[in-house]
């Protein structure tokens, strides 16, 4: 045997050189770069944070099976609704091994798109891809995501998108998918306009909702009274996780709406996340955080 007449040194130089061409792992899918609608000044790479806190690291899950290679799915599908004239559609992101695994059950993200957009805008923006890749490798565990459509572009007061999705929506998933439905397990996100959504229904419905996430946000003018006695009417011990960002370059009613509420979170003494980065209210400036928006939704969701 020609292996038994090699010199132990010999036969360990080889195995050492077989070894360092093994390993590594296949890089995460890249998000998406939106074509359309986009800020023609380019963007520059974040450069400023300013937080209460660091951002936190999401619970890392155990060695994913095969199946998670094959990714999540998206599905379209539509709700009728007596609070709309128009069914309440919406797009749901189930993750990996989601029919394999029919005993396991999940957090939900509800994401919210922004004014003139559709329920596609964050599917667009990458976020099946990114829950996908990250969950792929242990980074984040496993969710749902929930993308729905808003089709009315007035307050609150008149726009009753937001009823229909605390009243018709939210109770449609959980009866359809294995959702786990504590708040603490519940989050709720959007940008531009879909961030007042999230603040308007996180902070007024703060029962349903444990993590906030607000993008780029202008406030409602409907909301601007009630905000206060909304911060003041959640318990200390009860608190959401809350994350807010802008770019530098957005806006300048954007930017003192979001700088506005910032505000009102410090004077109300509740614990934030909050970033200034650079880029502009743009879709480049969304897709460029939609890792660092989805790691802070699931911080602390460990796998069930």
């Amino acid at each position: 045997m020609i292996w038994r007449a090699l010199p132990i040194l010999i036969l360990t130089a080889l195995l050492s050189a077989c070894a360092s061409q093994l390993g590594g792992v296949s890089p995460a899918p890249a998000v998406p770069t939106p074509t359309e609608d986009l800020d023609p000044s380019p963007t520059a790479a974040p450069t400023h944070t300013a937080g209460v806190s660091a951002l936190p690291t999401a619970t890392a899950t155990p060695a994913p099976p095969a199946c998670w290679q094959e990714g999540g799915q998206v599905l379209r599908d539509f709700i009728e609704s007596d609070l709309l004239d128009l069914p309440l559609e919406f797009r749901v992101y189930l993750p990996p091994c989601y029919e394999e695994e029919a005993e396991r059950r999940y957090p939900v993200l509800y994401l919210v798109h922004g004014q003139s957009y559709t329920n596609d805008q964050w599917d667009r923006l990458g976020v099946d891809e990114t829950v996908d890749a990250l969950s792929a490798t242990g980074d984040l565990p496993p969710f749902i995501v929930v993308m729905p459509g808003d089709r009315v572009w007035t307050q609150p007061s008149v726009d009753r998108f937001g009823e229909a999705l605390m009243n018709d929506l939210i109770p449609y998933i959980d009866a359809t998918y294995r959702t786990r439905t504590e708040r603490a397990d519940r989050a709720i996100g959007g940008l531009s306009r879909g961030a007042a959504w999230a603040l308007h229904l996180g902070f007024g419905r703060w029962e349903s909702f444990g993590v906030i996430g607000l993008h780029s946000l202008p406030v409602f003018w409907d909301d601007v009274p009630h905000i206060r006695d909304w911060l003041a009417a959640i318990p200390p011990d009860q608190l959401p996780r809350i994350y807010l960002d802008v770019g530098e370059n957005d806006r300048g009613e954007i930017k003192e709406s979001t700088f506005w509420f910032r505000d009102r979170l410090v004077e109300a003494g509740i614990p934030h996340e909050y970033f200034l980065f650079a880029g502009y209210h743009d879709e480049e400036y969304w897709a460029s955080h939609v890792e660092k928006y989805l790691r802070f939704y699931a911080a602390g969701w460990g796998s069930d």
